[in-house]
């Protein structure tokens, strides 16, 4: 019988694709204003240059092993002085920030250094106050508080993951546990964070569903775990790949009766 859900964070109970792509709007249409650069080459830019960079980056690995993508390298601090491995992170971010948008703005034909370093500051100031949030993830956390214990298990920077909660802190109290992969030590897919999530509430694996929008991370990661897994599909998209989710949804909404299904109930 299930009674433990675990939850992704990112793209699954927030919007961070739209956050990102409003904030990067927001800053090229800046960009536009004050220099006369076309904002949607711009922006195409931005998205094609931070991927690369990012790669480039000593602290590249570290990304990888926690699940921190480009975007989110775009705008934390990952000031997580606690950690030994996030202090090299911190202490270059500035400088991917910058030349993120100093190589966007040379494929646009502008080499305005100070203007780079005033898009790198305003991307930040719009995306710490453009959180979005699904339409219905509060009622369904709401419905799902009352039949089963949630936690969160997401990948990320403790002080990342930290600052999107506080930004939209009614999410917080539909929680009993929030799992961060960076104060964990290693992320989704891993099967070891899954783990480590079910042993908070001591529920054995077939007590638990994992819900989430990656296949690669939340589906693949609770397979390998032997958790039961959903994954929100909200963009229909075709699944070419090898990881077999035990459940597809299009919606949050159809989360209760799929776990019927799943606990063996009629819907």
């Amino acid at each position: 019988m299930v009674h433990t859900l675990l939850f992704d964070l990112d793209d699954t109970l927030l919007w961070d694709k739209k956050s990102i792509s409003e904030s990067l709007l927001a800053t090229c249409n800046d960009a536009s204003r004050k220099a006369g650069v076309d904002s949607s080459e711009l922006m195409e830019a931005v998205k094609a240059v931070a991927p690369s960079l990012y790669e480039e980056q000593s602290f590249y690995p570290l990304t990888t092993m926690l699940g921190i993508n480009p975007f989110e390298g775009l705008w934390g601090t990952f000031d997580d002085i606690h950690d030994v491995r996030f202090r090299e992170m911190g202490a270059n971010i500035r400088v991917y920030q910058f030349d993120v948008w100093m190589e966007a703005l040379r494929k646009v034909g502008n080499e305005d250094l100070s203007l780079a370093r005033e898009l790198s500051r305003r991307f930040i100031e719009y995306r710490e106050t453009l959180p979005y949030v699904y339409e219905e993830t509060f009622e369904v956390l709401t419905r799902m508080s009352k039949s089963y214990q949630l936690a969160l298990v997401t990948n990320g920077a403790p002080s990342l993951q930290i600052k999107k909660l506080e930004m939209t802190k009614a999410l917080i109290p539909h929680f009993d546990r929030v799992v961060i992969s960076g104060s964990f030590g290693i992320g989704k897919p891993d099967p070891s964070i899954f783990l480590h999530a079910l042993a908070q509430f001591e529920a054995k694996k077939d007590q638990a569903v994992m819900i989430g929008d990656n296949l690669h991370t939340d589906i693949l990661g609770a397979n390998r775990a032997g958790i039961k897994s959903v994954w929100l599909n909200r963009d229909q998209e075709q699944n070419d790949s090898a990881i077999i989710p035990n459940a597809e949804i299009n919606h949050l909404r159809e989360l209760g009766n799929t776990l019927d299904s799943l606990n063996g109930q009629s819907q």
